[in-house]
């Protein structure tokens, strides 16, 4: 993965950081269903004993790999927050640097929104957890704690209409271009707020 989306962490072990790389360059180059220990092994030139002082099966490092570039685009979102400007202008920044991370790494960026559902259900849940977490953001950048314009459930629903956006740039193989999807994105945002605050 070249300027790879996923950032080195101090505090982790960096064979556990380069089996992320790994997993994600063997994902890229084969599909979820394809790749073995040690292909996963042989990208992170690591050795297989590495692998299992990190992860019990490749189903493992996947989803730590999902959590791991989640956490990092959910501190894009939160760090391209301003809370001094109208929250339409926070919810343009934030999507903007949000979708911006994203395009960085289209191996990445496929992996994340496609080949993590070849887990079946363990694969769901993890996604599940990340919308979540992305849904509560908007709720806050769209009126804070009290004044959310937006339900829960309308939050989730705006993160399932970016997320099948940015699956239809994968599909057309414009991955590199998600900036064009900040302002159906943003439209998407300020409609179904500015429908809840009538």
């Amino acid at each position: 993965m070249n300027d790879s989306a996923l950032v080195p962490d101090a505090s982790r072990h960096a064979h556990y950081d380069r089996l992320l790389e790994g997993m994600a360059r063997a994902v890229a180059a084969k599909g979820y269903a394809d790749v073995t220990i040690a292909d996963i092994v042989r990208e992170a030139a690591v050795s297989r004993r590495s692998f299992y002082e990190h992860f019990t099966t490749k189903a493992d490092c996947l989803v730590a790999l999902y959590e791991v570039a989640s956490g990092q685009a959910l501190k894009v979102l939160s760090e391209a927050v301003d809370p001094l400007q109208p929250w339409q202008t926070q919810v343009e920044r934030a999507v903007t640097a949000y979708l911006d991370f994203l395009a960085q790494d289209p191996a990445l960026l496929k992996t994340l929104f496609v080949e993590i559902l070849g887990l079946g259900l363990p694969g769901l849940a993890v996604r599940r957890r990340m919308n979540l977490q992305i849904a509560r953001f908007i709720q806050l950048a769209t009126g804070g704690e009290e004044g959310a314009l937006l339900s829960p459930e309308l939050a989730m629903t705006v993160v399932g209409g970016i997320n099948e956006l940015i699956l239809e740039a994968i599909e057309q193989d414009r991955s590199g271009d998600l900036r064009e999807l900040v302002a159906p994105a943003t439209r998407l945002i300020r409609a179904m707020a500015d429908g809840r605050s009538q």
